[in-house]
C-alpha cells in the first residue's frame, strides 16, 4: 500500500519524526496515534529508512492487530509469542510456541525477517543466545561429506526427538541411508539421502503421504527447543555440584528433585524440564533484545500499559515461584527466567525507542530527544451499508480530500466502484495505487483493522471488514482411497481383524515360514478354539481391521471352517438389501413430488454474499453452489451438509435462507436447544442487518403472549424467517408460504421427529446440517441415495491449543485454573463420570474458594442444562465441571482452558472434538489431558495422547477422525437396527456389502467381493526386516502391494518404496510380480494357483476350451486338463525356468483366447 507512505509524509509531524530517525535523535515519543496510525507509522518509517522493526505491543490482541495490519501494508511481520516454561518433569507438552519463537530468531539471524511483533513479557523471557543459535544452526547441502550417524548426533543435540516416521515438527527418523527431519518453522519436512558418507540428494516430502515433493539444494537445521542439552553428563555434574551447595528449609525437597533429574541425564534419558536449567546451559542467558542490531528500529506501543503488564507478570511470577520453591521444583540459583522492567528500560535507551501513545503523557521513564503530537482520527470499520459510506465519502470529497476505500476482495472493489459511480461520485478502481488523488474516491482491494483520517494532510481511508488472513498454502486434497491403509498400519498383536472368507479372528503378528527353501511372510490369525490360520501376505487385501461401533467391547470369534460367518454375512446382506430398497423407494418418491423452483441469484443475493467478512473456503463455495442448484430445480431438496464444529456451516445455510426469502417465501430453522436457538437468532440478526428481512425467535425465551403474536404473524406472512426449537413442530404453527426448512445438528433429533417434519412439509426444500462428519467411505456407498455436501477445510486464523499430557496433579491443575481466571477467562473441567461429578466439583470449590462453579451432565433435564449454558455464556460461572456433553454445546469464546480427567479412556477423535471447544477467540488456549497417578497406560492410550499432543493445528480433525468417529457418524445415519449388523461383520465389510446392494438396486452388476485368487508358489516374496524395520510400516506396504491392480499401480508402489526406503531387494520385487499375476488370474476366473514340485496347478470352476486352445497350442504336451469335482489345469515347468515366467506366459495365452 504505497499510497500510505506518501500520505504519511504529507503529515508535518510525521516527516519531522522521519528526520529525527535519520539523524538518530532518539528515543522519541509520538502521541495522538491509535492502532491503525501506529501500523502506518511503523511501516512508513521502515520503508523510508530501510530499517527493520521490533514492535513491543501493549497486549496480545493489539499485537495480533498490528501484525495483520502490517502484513496487509506489505511487510512480513512475525509474532514472537510468550511461552510457558516447563519446570516440572511432565510426560510431554506441545512445543508450538517454542517452535514459533525459534523460527523468528533464526530468521532474524539470517536477515529474512523485516518486522517482529511481541509483548514485553515475551521479549524479556530468556532464550538461546544469538551466538549459540548460530553455532547450532547447521546447513546440509548436496555432495557434502558427513556420515548419517554424525547427522543424527547433530539433530539429537539440537533437541529433536527420534520417531518411526515423521508427523510433526521437531522429529527425525533414520531408515538405512535415508534421514528425514522436520525443522520448526519449515513448511515441510526434509528427506536426505546418503550415498555412503556423502549426501546424495535433499528434498521436501509430504508428511501425509510420506512421498517426496520438490528437491532442494540445501537445508538448514535449527535447534527445535530453546534449551537443547548437548552434553548431558556436563549438565548432570553441574546439577550435582549445585545440589550439594543448597541450604535452608526447602533444600531437602529441592535436592531430591535435582538428583533425580541428574540421574536421568546420566542415563541419557529425556527430561521434560530442560527449561529449568537455562541458567546452567548458557553463560549469559539472552532475550529477544540481544537479536537487535544497528538496523533495528524499536517501537514501544503504550509504554504505560507495558509497564503495568510487567508489574502483573512479575507479581504472578512471584506467586508461582513461592509455590515452586516450597515444593522444591525450583531452588536458589534456578529462579530467574526473564529480564525485569529496569533491564527493559536500559534496552529501550540503548536501541533508541520510538514510543507510540494514543493520549498525551506527562512523563516517560527514559529521557526523550524528540516529541511529536499528531492530530489523527481512527474510523470504525465500514460494515457494508452503502448509505453510510456515501455520507462519509461525500464529506471527505466536499473538502477536496484524497479518499481511499479498501473494499476487501477485487470482486467487491469492482462492485463498489460501480455502485459509487451510479450515485455520481467520482470513483476509480486501481489495483495498486501509488498516490491518492485529491477530490477522487480511489477504490482498491485489501482491508485493515480500521480506517483513518489525517486532517492536516487532507487524507482519508475507509476500510471494509477485518483483514483477510493471507491465504495459506492450499492443503492438498487426500486421495479418496487413502483411508484404507490406516486400518492395517495401526494393527498390533491382539487386535481383532476380519477375513473376507473366514470371519473375525485375532491378529498375532507376522511370521516368516520357510517352505522348501523359500522364505515367505505369513500373517498369523487365531480363531475360536485356538485354531490358527496363516494368511500369505500377498492376500492382505482380504483382511481388514475389525472396527465395531463400541470401543473395547468383547467380540465373538468365528470358528474356522464353520458356517456361522457365512450365515452372518447372508443375514447382513439381506438387511442391507432391504435398506437399499427403502432408500431408493423414498428417493424415487421425492423425485416425483413437485416443489417450488427458486429463481436464479438476484443482485440482492450477490450483495448479501459480498458482505460476508471472511474469505470463504473452497469447500464452502462448492457446497453453496450445490445447494443453490438443488433449490433452483422443481424437485424438493433434501440435502445433508456435514462439517466439523466451526467450519462455517451456518453461513452456507444462511445464504440458502436468503435465497428463499428474496423469492418472497418463508424460511424456518429448527435447532435442538433453546440456547442454540438464541445464538443462531443473534447471528442471523447480525448477518441480515441492512436488508429488509424480519427474523423472529420461537422458544422458551418468549412469553406465551409473544409466542401467540409470532404465530399470528407467521400465518399472515409478515415474518420472513423463524428460528425455533421443537416448538416449531407443534400443531398450532402454520406458515403462509414456507419455502425452506433448515435443521441444525440433525444428529440430536430423533428419527421420528425428523420423519414427522418431512411429512408436514412434503414439497418443501429441506437442508440438514450435522457436525458428525460422515466418513468418506460411507459417503461413497450412499452416493446416489442422499445428496450430501461436505466441508472439510478449516477456516484460517485459529490459534493452536497449547496441550499438556500429565499425571493428574491437583497442584498443577489449580495453578492452570488460577492462571485462566486471572486473565478473566473461564474453564471447562471435564470429568466423565456422573456418579462422582459432584465430589469433583466440591473438591474444586475447596481448592478455589474464589471461583463460582457449575455442573453440567446428560442426566439433567433440557431446562436445567440450558440454564447452566446461559450462566456460562453470561460469565456468571468461572468453571463448568461437566461430562462430554460439551461436545455438542454452545460456543463460549471466553472459555480457553480445558482440563480432562482420565483422558486415556477417550477415543482420539473425541479428544480432538473436545479440544476444539477452546481456542475460539484470539486468545491462547490451553488443554490439560490427565491420567490417574502411577497408572501404566496401555499402548493404545499412550499413542492417542501423544498423537493429540502433536496435532495441535486445526483441521487436523480429519487426520484424527480416522476411525472411531466414522463409526459413530455411520450409526447416526443408518439408524438403530443397521448398527447391530455393522457390529456383527465389522465396518469395512459392512460398507462393501452396502455398496454392493446399492449398485444391484440401481441395476448395475457389481464384482463379487470374494472372487480373489490365492497364489502359493515357491518364490522369494517378502519384505526383509533389514529393508523396513517397523512392523506397522511393513504392514502398510504389504497392504499397498496387495492392492496392486495394474502395471501403473505397480510402478507407483515401486516409486514410493524407492522414495521412502531406498531400492527394493529382489524379494520385494517378487511380491509385486505375484500381486500383478494374481489379478490377471482372477480376471480369467482362476481361483487358486499352486506349485507342487515342478508342476503348476490352476484351479478354475468352469473350463472353457475356447479359452484354453491358445495355451495348448503354445505349451502342447506340458498342459493337462483334469475335469473332476474340482477341475484344474496342470502345467509342467521346463528345466531351470522361473515359475513366475511360465505362469506369466500361460496367463497371457489364456487371456488372448478369452479375448
Amino acid at each position: 500500500m504505497k499510497f500510505l507512505t506518501s500520505a504519511f509524509l504529507a503529515v508535518r509531524e510525521f516527516s519531522a519524526l522521519d528526520q529525527a530517525v535519520k539523524n538518530g535523535a532518539l528515543p522519541a515519543a509520538v502521541t495522538g496515534v491509535s492502532g491503525i496510525h501506529k501500523a502506518n507509522l511503523i511501516q512508513s518509517l521502515c520503508a523510508l529508512n530501510g530499517r527493520r522493526a521490533f514492535v513491543v505491543a501493549a497486549d496480545e490482541s493489539e499485537g495480533q492487530r498490528l501484525c495483520d495490519d502490517l502484513a496487509a501494508m506489505g511487510m512480513h511481520p512475525l509474532t514472537y509469542p510468550l511461552r510457558d516454561f516447563n519446570f516440572r518433569d511432565t510426560q510431554g507438552s506441545s512445543h508450538e510456541y517454542e517452535h514459533q519463537r525459534i523460527r523468528v530468531l533464526s530468521r532474524l539471524l539470517s536477515g529474512e525477517c523485516d518486522c517482529v511483533v511481541c509483548c514485553l513479557d515475551a521479549a524479556l523471557q530468556y532464550t538461546i543466545p544469538p551466538d549459540e543459535l548460530r553455532r547450532r544452526t547447521a546447513v546440509l547441502s548436496a555432495a557434502q561429506k558427513i556420515a548419517p550417524e554424525k547427522a543424527v548426533q547433530t539433530l539429537a543435540a539440537c533437541g529433536y526427538e527420534r520417531a518411526e516416521q515423521i508427523e510433526g515438527a521437531g522429529q527425525f527418523s533414520l531408515r538405512g541411508g535415508i534421514l528425514d527431519f522436520f525443522t520448526p518453522g519449515a513448511e515441510n519436512p526434509v528427506r536426505v539421502e546418503f550415498w555412503g558418507d556423502e549426501i546424495d540428494t535433499l528434498s521436501f516430502f509430504d508428511p501425509e503421504t510420506q512421498r517426496r515433493t520438490d528437491s532442494v539444494p540445501r537445508a538448514v537445521v535449527t535447534p527445535s527447543v530453546e534449551a537443547p542439552v548437548e552434553h548431558p553428563e556436563v549438565l548432570a555434574r553441574r546439577i550435582r555440584t549445585h545440589a550439594a551447595s543448597l541450604r535452608g528449609k526447602n533444600a531437602p525437597a529441592a535436592k531430591q528433585v535435582l538428583l533425580e533429574q541428574a540421574e536421568k541425564l546420566e542415563n541419557h534419558a529425556h527430561i521434560g524440564c530442560a527449561d529449568k536449567y537455562i541458567p546452567f546451559l548458557y553463560e549469559k542467558p539472552a532475550t529477544l533484545f540481544d537479536y537487535a542490531d544497528g538496523s533495528t528500529l524499536l517501537f514501544v506501543s503504550e509504554p504505560a500499559k507495558a509497564k503495568e503488564r510487567m508489574r502483573t507478570v512479575l507479581w504472578q511470577w512471584g506467586e508461582d515461584i513461592r509455590e515452586y520453591l516450597s515444593e522444591g521444583v525450583l531452588c536458589r540459583g534456578l529462579d530467574t527466567y526473564s529480564g525485569d522492567w529496569q533491564y527493559a528500560l536500559s534496552e529501550f535507551e540503548r536501541l533508541g525507542a520510538v514510543y507510540l501513545d494514543t493520549f498525551v503523557r506527562s512523563s516517560y521513564d527514559t529521557p526523550l530527544r524528540t516529541l511529536q503530537n499528531v492530530t489523527a482520527r481512527q474510523l470504525s470499520v465500514w460494515g457494508g451499508s452503502l448509505p453510510l459510506l456515501l455520507e462519509d465519502v461525500q464529506a471527505m470529497l466536499a473538502n477536496r480530500w484524497a479518499c481511499v476505500i479498501l473494499a476487501g476482495t477485487e470482486r467487491a472493489a469492482r462492485t463498489l466502484t460501480a455502485d459509487l459511480q451510479a450515485k455520481d461520485i467520482p470513483a476509480v478502481h486501481l489495483s495498486d495505487p501509488q498516490e491518492a488523488e485529491k477530490g477522487v474516491a480511489t477504490v482498491t482491494e485489501g482491508s485493515l483493522s480500521a480506517g483513518l483520517e489525517y486532517p492536516g494532510a487532507g487524507f482519508g481511508l475507509i476500510t471494509h471488514g477485518r483483514i483477510l488472513a493471507p491465504a495459506r498454502k492450499k492443503a492438498k486434497k487426500r486421495a479418496p482411497n487413502s483411508q484404507e491403509i490406516y486400518s492395517l498400519a495401526e494393527l498390533s498383536p491382539g487386535d481383532y481383524v476380519v477375513h473376507a472368507t473366514h470371519g473375525i479372528g485375532v491378529f498375532e503378528g507376522i511370521h516368516k515360514i520357510n517352505m522348501q527353501g523359500v522364505v515367505k511372510d505369513y500373517m498369523k490369525l487365531r480363531y475360536a478354539k485356538n485354531d490358527t490360520l496363516y494368511v500369505p501376505v500377498t492376500q492382505l487385501d482380504l483382511v481388514s481391521k475389525y472396527i465395531g461401533p463400541r470401543e473395547g467391547a468383547q467380540v465373538r470369534l468365528h470358528k474356522l471352517g464353520g458356517t456361522d460367518w457365512q450365515k452372518t454375512k447372508a443375514r447382513v446382506r439381506a438387511a442391507v438389501k432391504d435398506m437399499a430398497k427403502d432408500l431408493i423407494r423414498l428417493y424415487a418418491g421425492r423425485m416425483k413430488a413437485k416443489g417450488h423452483a427458486f429463481a436464479p441469484d438476484t443482485e440482492w443475493q450477490r450483495d448479501f454474499e459480498s458482505h460476508f467478512e471472511f474469505e470463504e473456503t473452497e469447500d464452502q463455495l462448492r457446497c453453496i453452489e450445490e445447494i443453490k442448484g438443488d433449490m433452483e430445480r422443481e424437485v424438493p431438496m433434501d440435502r445433508l451438509l456435514c462439517g466439523d464444529v466451526g467450519f462455517g456451516k451456518t453461513e452456507v445455510a444462511l445464504r440458502a435462507a436468503f435465497k428463499c426469502i428474496s423469492d418472497s417465501k418463508q424460511c424456518a430453522m429448527l435447532v435442538p436447544t433453546t440456547i442454540l436457538a438464541w445464538q443462531h437468532y443473534q447471528t442471523i440478526l447480525k448477518r441480515m442487518d441492512g436488508f429488509p428481512v424480519r427474523v423472529e425467535l420461537l422458544s422458551r425465551f418468549r412469553t406465551p403472549k409473544q409466542q401467540e403474536e409470532i404465530l399470528n404473524q407467521l400465518r399472515r406472512g409478515e415474518i420472513d424467517m423463524v428460528v425455533g426449537t421443537h416448538r416449531l413442530v407443534s400443531k398450532d404453527v402454520k406458515f403462509r408460504d414456507l419455502g425452506l426448512v433448515i435443521i441444525d445438528e440433525e444428529q440430536r433429533f430423533g428419527v421420528a421427529q425428523k420423519e414427522h417434519l418431512k411429512d408436514l412439509y412434503r414439497d418443501v426444500d429441506v437442508l440438514t446440517l450435522s457436525a458428525t462428519p460422515i466418513p468418506r467411505t460411507l459417503n461413497m456407498a450412499l452416493s446416489g441415495i442422499r445428496d450430501m455436501s461436505v466441508i472439510e477445510e478449516a477456516p484460517h486464523d485459529r490459534h493452536p491449543v497449547q496441550t499438556y499430557v500429565l499425571e493428574h496433579d491437583a497442584g498443577i491443575l489449580a495453578d492452570a485454573i488460577r492462571r485462566e481466571l486471572r486473565r478473566g477467562g473461564q474453564v471447562y473441567y471435564l470429568h466423565n463420570d456422573i456418579d462422582t461429578i459432584e465430589r469433583t466439583a466440591a473438591a474444586l470449590r475447596a481448592q478455589l474458594p474464589e471461583a463460582s462453579i457449575g455442573i453440567g451432565h446428560g442426566k439433567m433435564s433440557e431446562h436445567e442444562l440450558s440454564e447452566v449454558w446461559r450462566r456460562l455464556v453470561d460469565h456468571e460461572l468461572d468453571i463448568l465441571v461437566c461430562t462430554t456433553i460439551i461436545e455438542t454445546g454452545v460456543d463460549v469464546p471466553n472459555a480457553n482452558t480445558l482440563i480432562i480427567d482420565n483422558a486415556d479412556h477417550m477415543g482420539l477423535s473425541q479428544l480432538h472434538q473436545l479440544r476444539g471447544r477452546v481456542g475460539r477467540s484470539s486468545r491462547r488456549a490451553y488443554a490439560y489431558l490427565t491420567f490417574t497417578r502411577n497408572k501404566v497406560l496401555t499402548e493404545i492410550a499412550q499413542k492417542r495422547l501423544s498423537a493429540i499432543r502433536e496435532f495441535t493445528e486445526f483441521g487436523s480433525g480429519f487426520k484424527i477422525a480416522m476411525r472411531d468417529l466414522e463409526i459413530r457418524g455411520a450409526g447416526n445415519i443408518l439408524g438403530g437396527e443397521q448398527h447391530g449388523h455393522m457390529e456383527s461383520v465389522g465396518y469395512d465389510m459392512y460398507l462393501k456389502l452396502l455398496a454392493e446392494a446399492v449398485s444391484i438396486e440401481k441395476g448395475e452388476t457389481p464384482a463379487p467381493a470374494d472372487s480373489e485368487c490365492l497364489v502359493d508358489m515357491q518364490v522369494q516374496a517378502h519384505i526383509p526386516e533389514a529393508y523396513i524395520e517397523s512392523l506397522s510400516q511393513r504392514l502398510e506396504i504389504y497392504r499397498r502391494i496387495a492392492d496392486i491392480r495394474s502395471d501403473e499401480d505397480a510402478g507407483d508402489v515401486i516409486d514410493e518404496l524407492i522414495d521412502r526406503f531406498g531400492d527394493p531387494p529382489a524379494a520385494v520385487k517378487g511380491l509385486i510380480d505375484v500381486a500383478l499375476l494374481r489379478n490377471m488370474a482372477s480376471s480369467l476366473g482362476i481361483y487358486e494357483i499352486k506349485q507342487q514340485g515342478q508342476t503348476l496347478l490352476l484351479y478354475k470352476n468352469d473350463i472353457d476350451m475356447k479359452q484354453l486352445s491358445p495355451l495348448i497350442g503354445r505349451m502342447r504336451s506340458r498342459v493337462m486338463i483334469s475335469a473332476g469335482s474340482k477341475p484344474y489345469i496342470s502345467i509342467r515347468l521346463p528345466q531351470d525356468a522361473a515359475p513366475l515366467d511360465t505362469l506369466n506366459d500361460a496367463l497371457r495365452a489364456m487371456s488372448s483366447g478369452a479375448a
